[in-house]
């Protein structure tokens, strides 16, 4: 078990409700930032929508897909149906999850909307139905990726998922999965069976991309390490791999005994260097690595190895 501190208590803590600091504002040059990175995402997703996808009939999930099915049967431009359809779950993301979110996602989705009605009557890149699903998937998973990871939306189905969480027993993934499944479903009818498949591919294609945008190329693992050789093995770790080391205090929960524990975070290719070491020190350590999102602040700069 390794020891913490319970920051509910003002003793242990020392921090009372008065010396709490208050909420800091995010800067101009933070918010400038943010603005640009959400409209780029969105005209990248717009590309991807009107460049690939659409004139080949290959759908995306959630409000978007139902726009893109709307816009067909009425023959009438897709960027109208998305800034429409979208516009109650911007209130309610404002409702539900803060006014930045909201204001991110409004300027997205307008972004969205207005580079799809320009994109409109241009001539697609391909009229080849396997290229446009794996390019569109990939364009449209780079577009809604960035828009993420900068605080934003493009697509209302996550906000309407939240609010049914709350009242089913269904997970948030679960409700847009099953969202999604009817969508395509409803794709099938309209343009074929094979559209959909395609379709499918494409949100799959475009899922994995998110993933990519939003956690980076080079995905940080937390790593825990439990040995009797703890200060050898640290010292190795900051001497070989050029990575900080952090000793935690834990206490065996069967032995009683006290025990060194490290924690520290490396980049995946460093993995079988870290296990390579501790294993040369003492191949009988506990070993536990995880992956991480996201790494900010502290020491997690590499230094020079020797």
């Amino acid at each position: 078990m390794i020891g913490a501190i319970n920051l509910n208590d003002s003793q242990t803590s020392g921090i009372t409700p008065k010396e709490r600091k208050p909420h800091r504002k995010n800067t101009v040059r933070k918010l400038i930032i943010r603005t640009i990175m959400v409209a780029l995402g969105a005209v990248i997703m717009a590309l991807g929508l009107e460049l690939f996808l659409v004139p080949n009939h290959i759908m995306d999930g959630g409000i978007v897909g139902v726009s893109i099915i709307t816009s067909h049967l009425l023959n009438l431009p897709l960027g109208i149906f998305i800034f429409i359809l979208n516009l109650p779950f911007i209130f309610l993301g404002y409702k539900q999850i803060g006014k930045t979110f909201a204001l991110s996602t409004g300027l997205g989705i307008t972004v969205l909307s207005l580079t799809t009605l320009f994109l409109h009557n241009i001539h697609p890149f391909t009229q080849d139905t396997l290229l446009a699903t794996v390019f569109g998937g990939m364009i449209l998973g780079i577009g809604v990726g960035i828009v993420i990871r900068y605080g934003g939306s493009l697509d209302g189905t996550e906000i309407l998922a939240i609010l049914f969480n709350r009242k089913t027993p269904f997970s948030v993934g679960e409700i847009i999965m099953f969202f999604n499944l009817i969508i395509f479903t409803v794709a099938g009818f309209v343009f074929t069976w094979e559209q959909a498949m395609y379709s499918i591919l494409a949100y799959y294609i475009a899922y994995k991309m998110i993933d990519i945008v939003i956690q980076g190329m080079e995905e940080s693992k937390s790593v825990y390490i439990i040995s009797d050789e703890i200060d050898e093995i640290g010292q190795t770790i900051m001497d070989r791999l050029g990575r900080g080391v952090t000793f935690l205090h834990g206490e065996g929960a069967y032995t009683g005994n006290d025990k060194k524990v490290i924690f520290t975070v490396i980049t995946r290719l460093e993995e079988s260097k870290l296990k390579s070491i501790v294993a040369e020190i003492d191949d009988h350590a506990f070993l536990a690595i995880g992956n991480i999102a996201e790494v900010k602040g502290g020491r997690f700069k590499k230094r020079d190895i020797h």
